[in-house]
């Protein structure tokens, strides 16, 4: 009776390569699961990210259409092409809504990951490795920013089709490629400063540092309201070096065909794709010091 139950134990070999089964999925898919607790943890405030999404644009798209841009009675001359104020303004606000997550998602978060809560320390010590943790922050925001982005799109969309006088996207065919530039944007704005928010050690405010000195000059001097060129010389850089700009100058290019050279969409994809790079680099290396601490 012994013998029979001491043959059905199993043998260390057998324990080791059932372990080694066990830790391979999370290897495999370690990226997903972080990304699945990242938007769970988006459940907590779900209606937050529901009103943002749908009432920000009505908000905002609304108030320029009935305020300001009643206001504005001449079109905008946006390189040598007469347009509507409204439909000037539109794709620069989509690419915002992208960045307005990704100002969210990637820094109070980040913190909460290794200094709050510490739960990245927690996956860490499971069979998911730091690059995988940090890919998992990035997808589940990107995830956030697609939602937002898509709502907008589809808000400024409805206003043409409806016939109430207002043509946000003469080229509809071409205007849904808004939606993915103003992702790219969000995530070359985002992945930097998921990089930053990981890098600080206490919260002294430097967020709000962020919100006002970064991300509100890049708001207002991106071309977001009025054509770059139309800016003091002293002043056109924020828009350069802005993924805002790049990302609205796409944009505009999808929904009403600017007048774009091919060079410069060239540039602008570059630009917004080796900032995604760069702070991707800054950002794994951050996570995995970090985490071997």
């Amino acid at each position: 009776m012994s013998d029979t139950a001491q043959s059905a134990q199993p043998s260390l070999d057998e324990l080791r390569a059932e372990a080694m089964e066990w830790g391979r999925k999370p290897r495999r898919f370690g990226s997903w699961y972080v990304t699945e607790h990242m938007i769970r943890a988006m459940r907590a405030y779900g209606w937050t990210i529901v009103v943002g999404a749908l009432g920000q644009p009505v908000l905002y798209l609304l108030g320029l259409a009935a305020g300001l841009a009643a206001l504005i009675q001449a079109p905008i001359l946006d390189r040598g092409m007469e347009v509507d104020y409204l439909t000037f303004v539109a794709p620069a606000l989509l690419v915002t809504a992208a960045l307005s997550v990704a100002s969210e998602e990637m820094t109070y978060p980040v913190m909460a990951g290794f200094k709050w809560r510490r739960y990245f320390y927690g996956f860490n010590a499971s069979a998911l490795s730091s690059p995988q943790i940090a890919h998992g922050v990035i997808i589940g925001a990107t995830a956030r920013m697609a939602f937002a982005v898509a709502a907008y799109y589809l808000f400024i969309w409805l206003l043409g089709a409806l016939g109430i006088g207002w043509t946000t996207v003469p080229n509809p065919e071409t205007g849904w490629l808004a939606v993915p530039a103003g992702i790219l944007a969000g995530i070359a704005f985002g992945i930097p400063l998921m990089a930053y928010a990981g890098s600080i050690e206490d919260d002294k405010g430097q967020f709000a540092l962020v919100q006002r000195f970064v991300f509100m000059p890049m708001f207002l001097f991106s071309g977001t309201f009025y054509p770059l060129d139309t800016l003091p010389g002293w002043l056109q850089w924020i828009g350069w070096i802005s993924p805002l700009w790049h990302g609205a100058e796409l944009g505009r290019l999808a929904t009403y065909g600017a007048a774009v050279p091919p060079v410069m969409i060239a540039v602008h994809l570059a630009y917004l794709v080796v900032l995604s790079g760069l702070g991707y680099l800054w950002g794994r290396r951050i996570f995995v010091e970090r985490l071997a601490k």
